[in-house]
């Protein structure tokens, strides 16, 4: 198979992804809000389907099917495999949670990624599977998987915008909570300090 060390550089990518979103899930995981923790779980899923999918032909090449089977049953596989992991992601209400809040507050990300991504993932795959232009099924699997390493990209990517549009709110409500204790420790300060005067003004034994 020509395509071998192609595909594996692309599944080595996707297990960067992966481990990267796995490290943010564990160390980051007391700061990070349901919507994020949604979105650290999609780029593990993606990394995860695009490592299988990129191993796939390799791995099918190796039985000597030829050019046309090889590039049917691959697409056929990625697709059935794009569809489970859509389905078992929504079937958690967490996830169904998140993902409205997504399209609420970026309706035109969540478009891109289900109206652009998602198409350009699953039309390549249903034409090779379908043998139109068998000549370009290789051309059709590769595109797939190109883009659904995208959609990791971009996922991780929302990700990280959020939690730096986080900072500041969180620095500036920070700030505001050691202004206030710092005022409350001023006024207690200053309520101790009139009391003492008061005991004082009050001791006739006192020169």
């Amino acid at each position: 198979m020509n395509d071998a060390a192609l595909f594996v550089g692309i599944a080595e990518i996707a297990g960067v992804f992966v481990g990267f979103a796995a490290l943010i899930s564990v160390t980051g995981r007391d700061e990070i809000g349901p919507s994020q923790l949604a979105q650290v779980r999609a780029v593990v899923t993606i990394g995860l389907v695009v490592i299988v999918a990129a191993l796939l032909p390799v791995a099918l090449a190796a039985y000597g099917l030829h050019a046309p089977v090889l590039w049917r049953v691959s697409s056929g596989l990625f697709l059935v495999l794009v569809w489970v992991v859509i389905v078992l992601a929504l079937r958690r209400p967490e996830n169904r949670r998140s993902a409205r809040t997504q399209a609420r507050r970026s309706p035109g990300l969540t478009a891109v990624f289900w109206g652009v991504l998602e198409v350009a993932i699953q039309v390549p795959l249903l034409l090779a599977v379908l043998g139109v232009v068998e000549d370009l099924a290789r051309a059709f699997y590769t595109t797939a998987l190109v883009v659904h390493l995208f959609e990791a990209a971009f996922v991780l990517g929302q990700f990280v915008y959020a939690r730096m549009a986080d900072r500041p709110g969180r620095r500036a409500a920070g700030q505001a909570g050691a202004d206030e204790a710092g005022a409350d420790e001023a006024g207690a300060d200053e309520a101790g300090a009139d009391e003492a005067g008061a005991a004082e003004a009050s001791d006739p034994d006192r020169p």
